[in-house]
């Protein structure tokens, strides 16, 4: 007797999407934003890169930044360089809405590659983590 495909597929091998979305909730556990500290959320498809900070408590973003911005897409480059110019663009639209401490929610993804590169230009254009 043969096994169903379903079955063999639901026993073991879980879709990309799905370890990821189980990654992000087993650090959601743990991080929370609050308006002290509000959480720096990172998502990230093949082509573009969005980053927004979160007040948790009210389910308020309180800024955002993405590399389909007018300003990021005009200059063009990698998609690393542009997730470093999000990066940039965040830290910018945060000071000005009087924030400098940030938890960091990388969003299952390894911090890695294009993550990493927005987290180290937003570090360096003065948000904490």
């Amino acid at each position: 007797m043969a096994k169903s495909t379903t079955l063999a597929r639901s026993k073991g091998t879980a879709t990309r999407a799905a370890s990821r979305a189980r990654r992000h909730l087993r650090v959601r556990k743990k991080i929370s934003g609050t308006p002290q500290r509000p959480r720096l959320v990172v998502t990230r498809s093949s082509k573009h890169m969005v980053a927004q900070i979160v007040d948790d408590t009210q389910g308020h973003t309180l800024a955002s930044a993405s590399s389909m911005d007018p300003t990021i897409r005009a200059v063009g480059g990698t998609k690393t360089e542009k997730s470093h110019k999000v990066g940039e663009l965040l830290a910018q639209r945060a000071a000005d809405a009087g924030i400098s401490a940030v938890v960091f929610d990388r969003g299952g993804y390894r911090y890695h590659g294009r993550i990493a590169a927005m987290a180290d230009s937003a570090r360096s254009g003065g948000l904490e983590f």
